[in-house]
């Protein structure tokens, strides 16, 4: 089982990644880069959920307050990320959208580190 959770935990990070790499490039002018930020957002939630029922099924101590921060966080960035990308296929640019897509992201990073996790 540890070898699973591993390799969630990775592919969780990357989805990170692409939220940072995507709103880099969108940043920069590049016209997929909304697209990677959109993905990577997408990914994060839906891996993030896994990783809560895998540590479970490990019979893992887990945070409830901290799981569920985390969770209205990342529903917070897919809600950015989902609408700048509407309104941008529609000609609209939201830069500001995609900047809080990214701070949010950062703020999900900070609660996962600084936030204590529960004794074993």
């Amino acid at each position: 089982m540890e070898i699973v959770i591993g390799v969630v935990v990775v592919l969780h990070l990357l989805g990170m990644a692409s939220i940072a790499g995507g709103w880099l490039a969108n940043f920069l002018g590049a016209a997929r880069g909304l697209g990677v930020l959109v993905w990577g957002a997408r990914a994060q939630l839906v891996l993030g959920l896994i990783l809560v029922g895998l540590v479970q099924a490990n019979k893992e101590p887990v945070s409830w307050a901290k799981l569920g921060t985390k969770l209205v966080v990342a529903l917070a960035v897919v809600a950015c990320a989902e609408i700048a990308n509407a309104r941008t296929r529609k000609g609209q640019g939201q830069p500001a959208l995609t900047n809080a897509a990214f701070g949010l992201m950062l703020l999900n990073v900070c609660v996962a580190v600084l936030w204590p996790n529960p004794e074993a």
